[in-house]
């Protein structure tokens, strides 16, 4: 007897058209860094261990772990002397299930030597917009019935004047970790990013461990996030390069994991010995999910993933 036809097949073909638009979006990428002279790079998805943090819990596979980013491991590629590198792969972190997360995702992330969080921008800026140019091939982007222009400049505030403005208080004067997650969720992302990409920039020290400190006040990093129509796209430092620093940090950080009844993972002795020779640089992480989202018109992330948990 003829079996029937696999009702996930014509879950595969209703993605066909948005699975193309991302091929199409991943070879702008490469194109985009391979003219700026970036080298493409791969780092292992299974680890000892990864960078402590309170609020991403990561996967265990075997005796290790699987990547929650490849942050540290690129950073260890810039410190034995590469200038300008990237990479496209997938990270993995447990618990994060909704239409925007996932916990297996696609992860672009780059690293670049500079003096100023500002060259962050500008790689944004070229990079989305020529994304865009690609799928759907206009700067103007409809998503979810929101009109949103990608041309070149994107607006930048401060976290402290949009506290100030959405929120009613300042986060850097008077920092309050709750009241500033669950402020910032609810209260500042849904404006950000209106009509136009918006990076929100110089968070409160406590909310970026792996950050340079401004020189200007040493109660904000040097880190942005960029966003668009409330939703966050990207991630990025101006790296910390202090090994006393960011050992103190991640101790921190492992007692916040111990409080939240997690066993933290081996510390990152390998990574904190390279930070001597780290180079002054940027660094930046973008979901690529989420930007085939926006440039396709997509409510859910799993219309631009061939495979949604679980289904495979």
């Amino acid at each position: 007897m003829a079996r029937g036809r696999p009702p996930i097949l014509d879950l595969l073909q209703s993605r066909k058209e948005r699975l193309v638009c991302r091929d199409l979006v991943l070879r702008a990428i490469r194109r985009v860094f391979h003219q700026m002279k970036f080298v493409e790079v791969e780092t292992p998805l299974l680890l000892s261990t990864v960078a402590p943090e309170e609020h991403i819990v990561p996967v265990r596979c075997g005796k290790g772990v699987l990547a929650t980013s490849p942050e540290l491991q690129m950073k260890e590629l810039m410190a034995a002397g590469f200038d300008r590198i990237f990479q496209i792969g997938r990270s993995f972190r447990e618990g994060e299930r909704g239409k925007r997360h996932v916990p297996e995702f696609t992860i672009l992330e780059w690293y670049r030597k500079a003096r100023t969080l500002d060259s962050l921008r500008l790689d944004l800026e070229r990079l989305l917009s020529a994304a865009a140019r690609q799928v759907p091939g206009d700067l103007r982007v409809v998503w979810r019935g929101h009109r949103v222009d990608f041309a070149p400049p994107y607006r930048v505030v401060t976290v402290r004047d949009a506290f100030l403005q959405h929120a009613g208080w300042d986060p850097v004067e008077h920092f309050d970790a709750d009241r500033f997650d669950i402020d910032l969720v609810e209260r500042v992302e849904p404006h950000l990013g209106r009509g136009r990409p918006e990076i929100l920039a110089f968070y409160p020290l406590p909310q970026a461990s792996l950050a340079r400190l401004c020189p200007e006040d040493p109660r904000v990093a040097l880190r942005l996030e960029l966003y668009v129509e409330g939703l966050e796209l990207a991630n990025g430092f101006m790296e910390l390069s202090d090994p006393v620093v960011q050992r103190c940090r991640f101790l921190e950080s492992a007692q916040a994991i111990r409080r939240a009844g997690r066993r933290p993972l081996p510390f990152p002795s390998t990574f904190v010995a390279a930070l001597p020779f780290l180079p002054d640089c940027v660094g930046i992480a973008l979901g690529v999910d989420r930007l085939v989202m926006l440039l396709t018109d997509a409510a859910d992330i799993d219309q631009v993933r061939a495979f949604a948990p679980g289904e495979a």
